[in-house]
Order: structure tokens, then C-alpha cells, then sequence
């Protein structure tokens, strides 16, 4: 895949988030924005590192964060055996830098709809689970991430289109960014999607006779 090597993913520690079609999806995306070496650039929710990693070995300069303590540890791993500096840093969504700015902020946060979200995500379903439309950390960063943007800044999100495209899109408008959905991809169901179709179609969020899911890229730019 262009732009996207999953050679670089040395380690992956039980319960992290293993890069996937979402993962090379966003990695596209990444390689058409281009950023300049030096560029500021922020990973948010990094699981193993992967994209953290392709931005450094393009000359960013990237700070990646996870709440995840095993994703920590595996980011870490993975930019120490490929010998990329990447400050990595613990903590929830944009916590640990809310008092920097950025050029470029890749998110791939976790998006699969869950039954019984109210007890929250638990183990190693926290590297998906999000509520039960998808949005739990999605609005979060439609909402919290404009502001770490620098005038010219840009916003790469990867989702599902379970979760509704257009309302992620609305948002980061009504936010004062110039945003759309630049990227799509048919994939065929994963193993979570699998166990849940049932109840996906029970709450309408996936049609009867559907077998792929489509995958998003929602770009979000700050002009001024």
C-alpha cells in the first residue's frame, strides 16, 4: 500500500489496536497531505505507532497519544526499533497537549457502535468500542481538535460509515473548517462486525442485506 508499510509495526502488545484497512486508509490520506519535514504533527489515539511513524519517517515533527497504557508502551517499542523520534505521550484524547498547536492532526479513534455502551468499553474492546452509534470519541474530537489547528492546519479523521459521515463533517463546519469526505473504501466485514450484524440491523444502523462495511476519510482544514 502507498505511503504505508506494515513492516514498520514490529509490536503489537495484547489489547492495542492492530493496523488495519482503516489504518493504510488514513496512511493514504497522509501521503497525498504531504507534510513539509518539521511539520508539527499530532497522532491521536496512536494504538501501535503505525501512523505516528510514517509521518516521522516523512520529517514530521510528531507527537502521539494514547490513554492506553499497553498502546503507550507498544508506540514506544515500535518507534525504538525504527529508530524515529516520536514523542509519545499517556493520556486521553487531546489532555496532554492542549497547550500546543499543530500543522497536522491524524485521528483513528475507536468507532465500532457497541450494545450495552452505558457500562463502557472494557479490556481489549476499548481499542474499538464507541457507544452505541460510533460517536462516543468522534464528536469528542469534532469538537476539542479545531482549536489545536494552526491557520492552514489540517484534520484527518477515518471512521466508518456507520456513524455517519456527513455529521462529522457538519460539525467540523460548523467549527469554522473548510471540511468533506475525501476518501471511501468497501471492506468486507472484520470479526467485530461480524458478531454484532444482528444487532446492527436491529437498530438500523446497517442495512438488511449488507456484507462490506465502508470506510471514511473526513478531511478539515483551518483556513484562517
Amino acid at each position: 500500500m502507498p505511503g504505508y508499510s506494515r513492516d514498520v509495526i514490529a509490536v503489537v502488545l495484547p489489547g492495542v489496536y492492530t493496523p488495519q484497512e482503516d489504518t493504510e486508509l488514513l496512511a493514504e490520506s497522509l501521503r497525498e497531505e504531504a507534510p513539509a519535514p518539521g511539520a508539527h504533527v499530532l497522532d491521536v489515539g496512536t494504538g501501535s505507532g503505525a501512523l505516528a511513524l510514517e509521518a516521522a519517517r516523512r520529517g514530521a515533527v510528531v507527537t502521539a497519544v494514547d490513554v492506553s497504557r499497553p498502546a503507550v508502551w507498544t508506540a514506544r517499542v515500535n518507534a525504538w526499533l525504527n529508530r524515529l523520534p516520536v514523542r509519545i505521550r499517556r493520556g486521553n484524547l487531546f489532555g496532554p497537549v492542549r497547550d500546543r498547536t499543530y500543522d497536522l492532526i491524524l485521528a483513528n479513534p475507536p468507532y465500532v457502535p457497541a450494545p450495552d455502551a452505558g457500562r463502557g468499553p472494557r479490556g481489549r474492546h476499548r481499542a474499538w468500542d464507541a457507544g452505541e452509534d460510533g460517536r462516543l470519541l468522534l464528536d469528542r474530537i469534532c469538537r476539542d481538535a479545531p482549536v489545536l489547528l494552526r491557520p492552514g492546519g489540517v484534520l484527518l479523521i477515518v471512521h466508518s460509515a456507520l456513524n455517519d459521515p456527513e455529521h462529522t463533517v457538519r460539525l467540523l463546519r460548523d467549527a469554522r473548517l473548510k471540511a468533506a469526505v475525501v476518501r471511501r473504501r468497501w471492506i468486507p466485514f472484520g470479526p467485530v462486525l461480524r458478531s454484532r450484524q444482528d444487532w446492527l440491523r436491529r437498530s438500523g444502523l446497517l442495512a438488511p442485506a449488507a456484507t462490506q462495511e465502508e470506510l471514511v476519510v473526513v478531511r478539515a482544514e483551518r483556513t484562517h
